[in-house]
């Protein structure tokens, strides 16, 4: 079993940064790649970034040169440094994870909002 315990996010102002993160618990070895998504009202969820074991990452062209997903294995924790915050960025934000068996698991969810 796998848990995902996130941290982080609120209410900033447009042009803001903001740090999520996202601790990582019980069969953690078993985990491969780690990301975040992210649903705001009305929209499907979507992929905003992930982070692969060998470190690999990968970004939705929304956030692409504004938001930083790093992870340190040794806190079994990846981190989601968001930076010049838009209102459109604006959602519920849950943490990811899939392990070797293409298992996927999720965190609670924590809003952030970006006020113009």
């Amino acid at each position: 079993q796998v848990q995902l315990g996130e941290s982080g996010g609120g209410l900033v102002q447009a042009g803001g940064s903001l740090r999520r993160s996202c601790v990582v618990s019980g069969r953690n070895f078993s985990i491969r790649q780690m990301g975040w998504d992210r649903q705001a009202p009305g929209n499907q969820r979507e992929l905003v970034a992930a982070i692969s074991s060998a470190e690999i990452t990968n970004y939705a062209d929304s956030v692409k040169g504004r938001f930083t997903i790093f992870r340190d294995n040794a806190k079994n924790t990846v981190y989601l440094q968001m930076n010049s915050l838009k209102p459109e960025d604006t959602a519920v934000y849950y943490c990811n994870a899939v392990d070797t068996f293409q298992r996927g698991y999720w965190g609670q969810g924590t809003q952030v909002t970006v006020s113009s």
